[in-house]
């Protein structure tokens, strides 16, 4: 998964080039190209020989002057009266004979008829379009030096399924620059025009072409730019070699601005062309020397760099699936390679390190795996995951560890013996509670219940241990005859039961008189903290409660297993049972405790179903107690069975479940090792 791309030289071949050629192109597979030239021909021909297996003209009103070619098969071509005309190809497949059948079929996704960009009808000498399923917009250069922008509504016609083209406005300016290349952005928002001396021009399109461009690249030639898939990024290919990638960041005033992100080294001689995958964050550049080099933009890999052509490279095109490069030199010899590239997006600095994503305003930790459409970056960091799982297992922790521990430290040696015979069954029966059941309950009853009693859980952890003081300090008046030793948990049950109520209770007065009636609202406006109803505290109480039987039973198993002697020893001596616990069990009996601690904070970090219906499954990095996460188990969970097998995200949830695997090998070996020490430190006893 983190090797670079295999390149292999497949074919070669001259091509009959009686026109200036305008485009290249591939099919899917990369079986057929096609090649457009400036007369309104395409040409579609074998990669592996060159043969020519079809003929289409393109209806054209002028001499063609100026072309853009985008995504999926498009190109417009700017004539020399001003007009324009969009072209797309495609192919028709069938299977006669079982034989796979390709037919070309060109198309005019904004009709037949050439568009007029220009009213004086001078020759567009550059062009740029984006068109979707509503709209189109058109940016063009003429020849008396004049930048003009277009926008257009589409529709279909109430009479018959044709496309009508309504012109919703027209903006020109006059420039006094030369321009070497202008690029309309997608959604109409920026104009980007490269000047031929040096420099890049950003001109905003809300109210028009007549505000001042923003001067970026301090003067530096633009031998080629392009857009990458989605139309988010802009990839610049500067004279020197150097290959950068900008797109729109918000400043803090929610402006956006065209912002420098990362930058791709090059082979040093001048780039000449720049091919984008069709279906990924991925581009190749080519340059005068013939070196080849692709590269992926969100993890700023250089995957290979070759060079069979030794001949400046004119013209360039991916197939859809980027399985096949097609490369054309000045001397109008085809090159075809073969490229094996199935995972050019993962990389350890995008597994662990923080990668500025296209829309986001900085560089994050960020997962999101899928989305709707072909045009989306897919982030695939780790760190949120890892995050995720370490803090679920945190929250459980810090409730089971105290519950756990004490519990076992009072039922191993100051229980009566026919208690400790019913409670530690209990509680060890309690371990093959179904965590789905738990997860169930945790969702449905649970977080709305702490949700809506949120005063009342925190007053519960004051009010509890000062009530349990105050039921210490009268126990200690009641006569002895009447304590029944051993047994103060069965009557504390009563109290505990009873103070939950009282906080329970207090929860909305409290709510009133301190949060102004909701505490979630006063914590969001007043202090900042956001609060999901499925978060943090609610995974920290049910799993914890998952957990505690775990810890319980190898701890108080630990225990009650200090030898006997040791403990009359100590008692013998003067110390009380109190301080016999504390210099005498505990550290006796700290490897199996040790143990117990390990075990159950291996079971919290490898749990699934709980954190998958407890936390919103939330993939953020925020240790507050009141948001959610995602963990690395509940993510495999929930995303394995819809990932595509063998592609990037499915290899990805993989090596998640290596990461797991990682966690609790190392956290066990590290408890082994210290659980041996503890042992040896403790066996002259």
């Amino acid at each position: 998964m983190f090797e670079s791309a295999e390149v292999e030289a497949a074919d070669s071949f001259a091509l009959n080039t009686e026109a200036e050629t305008l485009y290249i192109g591939l099919e899917e597979l990369g079986d057929i190209g096609v090649r457009i030239d400036n007369s309104g021909r395409a040409i579609f021909f074998k990669t592996t020989d060159g043969e020519i297996t079809d003929t289409k003209s393109i209806e054209l009103s002028a001499e063609v002057t100026s072309h853009y070619q985008t995504f999926p098969n498009m190109l417009m071509l700017g004539q020399s009266d001003g007009t324009v005309i969009l072209v797309e190809y495609s192919f028709d497949i069938s299977y006669p004979g079982d034989v796979r059948t390709l037919t070309p079929v060109i198309s005019y996704p904004l009709g037949k008829e050439p568009i007029e960009v220009d009213a004086r009808g001078e020759a567009l000498t550059q062009v740029s379009f984006y068109v979707d399923e509503e709209e189109a917009a058109i940016s063009a250069l003429t020849a008396d030096g004049r930048l003009i922008y277009a926008s257009y509504t589409l529709a279909e016609s109430m009479l018959s399924d044709a496309l009508v083209v309504e012109e919703d406005s027209i903006d020109s300016i006059t420039i006094d620059y030369p321009v070497s290349r202008i690029i309309v952005e997608p959604g109409q928002q920026n104009l980007y025009v490269a000047v031929e001396t040096g420099g890049l021009k950003q001109y905003r399109l809300r109210g028009g072409l007549d505000n001042e461009p923003t001067e970026l690249l301090d003067g530096k030639v633009i031998a080629e730019m392009g857009m990458l898939l989605g139309g988010t990024s802009l990839i610049i290919a500067l004279e020197d070699g150097e290959i950068q990638q900008w797109f729109q960041v918000r400043d803090e005033n929610g402006v956006s601005n065209l912002t420098f992100i990362r930058n791709f080294e090059g082979q040093g001689a001048r780039p000449t062309k720049i091919a984008m995958e069709k279906q990924r964050k991925g581009f190749a550049v080519a340059d005068e020397a013939g070196n080849i080099t692709i590269y992926y933009a969100t993890s700023q890999n250089t995957l290979a760099t070759f060079n069979t052509i030794n001949e400046k490279v004119t013209h360039l095109a991916w197939s859809a699936r980027a399985q096949n490069l097609l490369a054309m030199d000045e001397s109008s010899t085809a090159h075809l390679f073969d490229v094996a590239n199935v995972y050019p997006g993962v990389a350890w600095d995008v597994l662990w390190g923080e990668v500025w994503y296209e829309g986001y305003d900085e560089e994050d930790y960020i997962w999101q795996s899928s989305a709707a459409n072909q045009d989306f970056e897919a982030k695939l960091s780790l760190m949120p995951l890892s995050f995720g799982t370490l803090k679920a297992a945190f929250y459980a922790m810090l409730i089971a560890i105290p519950i756990s521990i004490l519990g076992a430290m009072f039922t191993a040696q100051f229980m009566a013996p026919r208690m400790r015979q019913s409670v530690k069954p209990t509680i060890e029966i309690m371990e093959a509670l179904p965590t789905v059941i738990l997860g169930f309950l945790a969702g449905l009853w649970l977080a709305p219940y702490v949700e809506n009693h949120l005063p009342g859980v925190f007053s519960f952890l004051l009010i509890m241990p000062v009530g349990i003081l105050i039921c210490a300090w009268f126990w200690q008046y009641v006569p002895n005859r009447n304590r029944y030793d051993g047994w103060e948990g069965l009557i504390l049950i009563p109290v505990v039961l009873g103070l939950l109520w009282l906080s329970m209770t207090l929860s909305q007065p409290i709510e009133n008189l301190f949060f102004d009636g909701n505490m979630q609202l006063y914590m969001s406006t007043e202090w900042g903290i956001g609060y999901d109803q499925r978060n943090s505290l609610v995974v920290g109480l049910i799993m914890g409660f998952a957990v505690i039987p775990t810890i319980f039973s190898i701890a108080e198993d630990a225990m009650f297993s200090v030898p006997q002697h040791l403990i009359r020893g100590s008692l013998a001596l003067g110390a009380t049972r109190w301080q016999t616990m504390m210099w005498v069990v505990l550290p006796a009996a700290s490897p199996g405790i040790f143990s117990a601690l390990m075990l159950g904070f291996g079971r919290a970090v490898g749990e699934t179903m709980i954190v998958l219906m407890a936390t919103g499954n939330t993939p953020v990095m925020d240790m507050s107690i009141f948001q959610g996460m995602r963990t690395l188990a509940a993510n495999i969970a929930v995303e394995v069975p819809e990932a595509e097998v063998n592609s990037t995200h499915y290899r990805v949830l993989f090596l998640a479940a290596l990461v797991l695997f990682m966690f609790t090998f190392v956290l066990n070996t590290a408890s082994e090792l210290i659980r041996q020490r503890l042992r040896k430190r403790y066996a002259a006893l």
